[in-house]
């Protein structure tokens, strides 16, 4: 065993006791040298030396090295992304789960509808070293009667509905035009729709579906020009495949589900296969598809539903990678990750290569387009995950990453080992040199010798 695998190890049983507690903590940006590294380069596994100064990967050695590793036998990934999930948008949630992405080596995340106030108290948290890098949805915009208004009124009801300030509710074009002002008050450069059976306006005037449904196609038309005036872009929920080709008509750029997600009004499964006609035309308008296919786990099928919504849900991939749509990894899993939804469309029978690259370069670069995320070429960020082997061999590899390293800095759990790293170190790249035995003095040599010949 390598010793830098040794010494993760030994970290790993030396924290386990006493680390659970303790926050995630940042060391300083160090210099790296990273021998016999292997690396997953989007396609395959890459191999040489990788070099970091300053957060970012760079082509020669640095003339001053803080960490100097033999990665021998492990593998590097750049950081997974989630593009849909709910649970870091509070400061409630953030204490619950922003060290879980860590855990995870989920270090880019988007939360797809939070409301300002909730998201200006997490904003300071995120800027720290140590925090995954948020994108924050705070205009979050539903029918009067629309989801998530069952999820977050304890009591649901037209009254508590018009009371609460999370969601922006609208229910007609005009009032899009007229709330407009309000909608664009909120900030944030996103904006999210919710469509929901959209195809069944008579579901509106039934009572036992308050909370559960959305927009009209033509209010989410409306507010999708009114965004793209304003220079913002939207992501639309969605249930059905009709929901899916109300959102391709709205213009929408990001489409938050893969129809089949969920089956809650237990429909036929054809209800949400997507055509391959609204395939292509995702691909002509360049409309993005968040999976979310993990959060089918969620809702306890009966084994024959939840057979036939996975046989639909590898239909919908298979016809969305065909026509050429970019797929994004994101769970909607309140408790977990898109390690979650990694796994989930690995049994799914998404093809291993392309699953870890849109899980660690497609995603993290449609989160934060104007930055070099995803690679490991000069003038990329440094931030990677190691790991103790290929996962394209095995994917359980990313659940154990070895270490977590965010532009540079080491992410610990251990507040002495990040506060001493930046400090030298010794190498664990090199072999110890082995010391010279030093000659005694001629005579004395010449007197030990004489007196084993007295002794014979």
């Amino acid at each position: 065993m390598p010793l830098s695998r040794f010494l993760v190890a030994l970290a790993t049983l030396l924290c386990a006791a006493t680390c659970l507690a303790q926050p995630y903590q940042a060391s300083a940006p160090l210099s790296w040298e990273l021998k016999n590294a292997r690396w997953f380069d989007g396609q395959k596994i890459q191999r040489g030396n990788l070099y970091v100064e300053n957060g970012v990967f760079v082509a020669k050695k640095p003339a001053k090295v803080n960490r100097k590793m033999d990665m021998r036998g492990q593998v590097l990934i750049n950081p997974l992304a989630e593009a849909h999930n709910h649970n870091l948008q509070t400061a409630w949630g953030w204490g619950q789960y922003a060290d879980n992405y860590i855990d995870h080596g989920v270090l880019y995340a988007a939360m797809l509808c939070g409301d300002p106030d909730g998201v200006a108290e997490v904003r300071p948290l995120a800027a720290a070293p140590a925090a995954p890098d948020m994108s924050f949805v705070t205009a979050c915009i539903t029918s009067p009667d629309g989801y998530p208004l069952a999820t977050v009124l304890p009591q649901p009801s037209p009254e508590t509905a018009a009371a609460q300030k999370q969601l922006v509710l609208v229910d007609s074009p005009e009032q899009a035009n007229a709330q407009w002002p309000a909608i664009k008050a909120r900030g944030g450069q996103w904006l999210r729709l919710v469509l929901a059976h959209s195809e069944r306006p008579e579901l509106h005037r039934q009572t036992q579906m308050f909370g559960r449904l959305g927009l009209r196609p033509d209010t989410a038309a409306t507010l999708t020009r009114l965004a793209h005036a304003d220079g913002r872009r939207v992501v639309a929920h969605v249930e059905t495949a009709a929901d899916f080709d109300a959102a391709l008509a709205a213009g929408v750029d990001v489409i938050g589900h893969l129809p089949g997600y969920a089956n809650t009004l237990d429909e036929a499964p054809e209800v949400f296969a997507i055509s391959e006609a609204a395939a292509a035309q995702a691909a002509r308008q360049r409309t993005a598809v968040i999976t979310t296919t993990a959060a089918t786990g969620l809702f306890k099928l009966e084994p024959a539903a939840l057979a036939a919504l996975r046989e639909v849900q590898r239909t919908n991939l298979a016809r969305l990678q065909a026509a050429g749509v970019q797929l994004l990894i994101g769970s909607d899993v309140f408790i977990g990750t898109s390690r979650m939804e990694l796994h989930a469309l690995d049994a799914l029978g998404l093809e291993r290569a392309t699953l870890l690259r849109l899980a660690t370069q497609d995603t993290p670069r449609a989160l934060f387009p104007g930055r070099k995320l995803g690679c490991f070429e000069p003038g990329c960020e440094a931030s990677f995950l190691v790991l103790g082997d290929d996962p394209l061999a095995d994917l359980a590899q990313v659940d154990m990453p070895m270490l977590r390293v965010k532009q540079g800095r080491l992410l610990t759990r251990l507040a002495d080992v990040a506060a001493a790293s930046s400090q030298a170190v010794t190498s664990t790249a090199d072999a110890p040199k082995a010391r010279a035995k030093k000659k005694p003095p001629k005579g004395k040599a010449q007197g030990k010798a004489a007196s084993k010949t007295k002794a014979r």
